[in-house]
């Protein structure tokens, strides 16, 4: 019977190792970096941009994670010992051009080579939006960003209520609202940010209730003032992206002249009884 010696030494028989200093090559020159360490590993410290996907997943997710079977990969762990076993893994998958690097992360930290802290979620966020980091393009990483991101919404009315939710609910960490409008019944079939019992509030406030109780992590931050040239500037400044959902051309003419000066993406959106249109600037 193998004994664990055994499957180790039948395992690095059949792939290739580098030492540290030639993973580092190989990443300076483009190689993809894999960490098949344990979570509680990786939140301590990694290789920066590396993919993270314990052993015990890596048959499960690699595939979808690592799309390319042409590209260079390094594979590690804390010591070389799971990575091995896991670039034979990826061999035996189609995955042609894999190395382990011996020595693993304890000696490229020992070394003095570089390394960062990832980026992580609290246990509450990580259930809250596992659906978005179950997806290989968003990822906790992906998910980092948005809870970083910072969307200005111009308009608070039939556009700007369900593009506020979905934002709020997908973890946009900041969202600015611009409205100096007050909440009225006739709003209500089609403004599902608000409802009767806000009636007479500015929709601005009863904004910023909704989307606080649906998402605590997101800030709103609003702007109860009509958009013109003297605060336009000022109001902006400093956001990721404009929802422009504005229900007057002057407004949408005055964003447009701010946003192309300072840089900022707009998406346009406009609807007109059974027709509607959306365009990004």
């Amino acid at each position: 019977m193998a004994t664990f010696r055994d499957l180790l030494a039948a395992a690095k028989s059949e792939i290739s190792e580098v030492d540290t200093a030639g993973a580092a090559d190989l990443i300076a020159t483009g190689a993809l970096v894999l960490d098949v360490r344990e979570p509680d590993e990786y939140e301590e410290g990694a290789l920066p941009d590396a993919v993270h996907i314990p052993r015990g997943h890596l048959e499960a997710q690699i595939e979808n994670r690592l799309t390319d079977k042409t590209a260079p990969v390094v594979v590690y762990c804390a010591g070389g010992v799971r990575s091995a076993f896991a670039a034979r893994t990826l061999q035996e998958l189609g995955y042609a051009d894999v190395v382990s690097m011996d020595g693993g992360f304890g000696r490229w930290k020992d070394e003095g080579r570089p390394w960062k802290a990832p980026v992580t979620l609290t246990p509450e966020q990580n259930n809250r939006y596992k659906r978005h980091i179950l997806l290989p393009e968003v990822g906790v990483a992906g998910q980092t960003k948005l809870l970083d991101s910072k969307v200005l919404m111009l308009g608070a009315g039939g556009l700007g209520s369900p593009a506020a939710l979905y934002l709020a609910a997908a973890g946009v960490g900041t969202i600015g609202i611009v409205d100096m409008d007050d909440v009225d019944a006739s709003n209500l079939q089609r403004q599902i940010l608000h409802n009767v019992d806000r009636i007479g509030d500015r929709k601005v406030d009863s904004a910023k209730k909704t989307l606080t109780m649906l998402n605590p992590d997101v800030d709103v931050v609003t702007y109860d003032t009509r958009l013109d040239a003297s605060n336009i500037m000022d109001i902006i400044a400093g956001y990721d992206v404009i929802v422009d959902g504005a229900d007057n051309f002057p407004s949408r003419y005055l964003l447009n002249d701010a946003s192309v000066k300072l840089g900022i993406p707009v998406v346009h959106g406009s609807i007109f009884r059974f027709e509607g249109m959306v365009s990004v600037f």
